[in-house]
């Protein structure tokens, strides 16, 4: 696993979640790292679980802490099940409306549930649920949308927006208080083992909700805007939402929900949390954009070295740049680089030039000659 040191989290109450049966424990909120988590993107089935640990292995090396699981029937959840005991990544079974595939996948050891507690069913169901998830020393997430309101909460915010209230603070106080009614029945039930997250797909709503609850209670915060959209406008959105509520110190948990590959979910989240101080270590790419000058194919490269670098356990800079203006000049800072050059292209360390290959080469001589020099670091 890649290993990576991350700055604290909002000082929340700890949840601790995996440490049994060969799963990695992982404690979210409290001083913790923030974590990163994605979502599978297609459904489960026997066809595919064997090839599914070693997918979740690369994302582990790219950073990704949780992984979580769509459960939308009891086929689903035998399958979540056995798939948890072929892994050491805490996987987060995802549940609607049936509270006996959150018995089922807590009975075998899945070590967090997401349950929207407004359509579970009766409290009794919850109480049911949340039994079960003491018993197995497991987690579970609330996960409150805005697209799934209470009907008082809904017609609060069309009364408050009548009144003159900006629509986004009247849905983002409407998220936070359905939020804390879910919560109440938890602390009720006198469980604590509570994660909490407000999803909008607004950049506003999501920023002014999580800010609303965290200043009630001690509980840590998954942070995400939902329905982000493609890869570059998902990227926008989250960045801008994220950055917000780092800077305040809130949020111990991120997923960056993109129309897009888990992998690029993970990636964009570290990115996120290196800039925001939040992360550091890690190799760290810098690539120039290419222009008319450009010697080398630098789209390719990235294109091709991008996951294998950021999965390497090494604390590096590597510089991809695409002619003799930015590389090795503008690149002498890394610790490796590459850089077209007329003719041929130059791999460097530190701005010194250590080899060099002619473009007849091929992709393949390229990579063969930068893989070499990436090793000896």
């Amino acid at each position: 696993m890649n290993k990576q040191v991350y700055a604290a989290s909002t000082l929340s109450n700890p949840v601790t979640i995996g440490g049994t049966g060969g799963v990695r424990s992982l404690t979210i909120g409290g001083d913790s790292p923030i974590s990163i988590q994605t979502m599978w993107k297609s459904p489960l089935t026997e066809d595919s679980l064997r090839s599914i640990p070693k997918t979740l292995a690369s994302l582990s090396s790219l950073g990704c802490d949780i992984v979580r699981f769509a459960v939308p029937d009891m086929e689903s959840a035998d399958l979540l099940v056995r798939l948890s005991k072929m892994t050491d990544m805490p996987l987060v079974a995802d549940i609607h409306f049936d509270y006996r595939l959150a018995l089922r996948c807590l009975e075998g050891d899945v070590a967090k549930i997401r349950i929207n507690p407004g359509n579970i069913g009766s409290r009794d169901r919850v109480k049911a649920v949340v039994d079960r998830a003491r018993e197995k020393n497991a987690a579970i997430r609330i996960g409150v949308n805005s697209g799934s309101l209470p009907r008082d909460l809904q017609e609060r915010i069309q009364a408050d927006i009548l009144e003159g209230k900006d629509r986004a603070i009247a849905r983002s106080e409407a998220l936070a208080e359905a939020a804390s009614r879910e919560l109440a029945v938890f602390d009720e039930l006198s469980f604590n083992r509570v994660i909490v997250s407000m999803k909008a797909s607004s950049v506003v709503e999501t920023v002014e909700c999580n800010r609303v609850f965290a200043s009630l209670h001690p509980v840590p915060l998954h942070l995400g805007v939902t329905e982000a959209g493609p890869l570059i406008g998902g990227v926008v959105k989250s960045t801008l939402a994220f950055s917000t509520l780092f800077a305040e110190n809130i949020g111990s948990t991120v997923r960056v929900s993109l129309s897009d590959t888990m992998e690029n979910e993970v990636i964009a989240g570290r990115e996120i949390l290196s800039e925001c101080g939040k992360r550091t270590g890690g190799v760290r790419i810098v690539s120039c954009p290419r222009c008319g000058r450009n010697g080398f194919d630098v789209h390719g490269f990235v294109s091709r070295w991008q996951e294998a670098l950021l999965s390497l356990n090494k604390e590096i800079t590597v510089a991809v740049m695409g002619c003799v203006v930015n590389g090795p000049g503008e690149g002498k800072h890394a610790d490796i680089g590459i850089t077209g050059a007329g003719d041929s292209i130059l791999v460097f360390r530190k701005g010194e030039i250590v080899r060099s290959v002619s473009l007849t080469g091929g992709t393949q001589e390229i990579d063969r000659i930068f893989r070499e020099e990436l090793d000896k670091l």
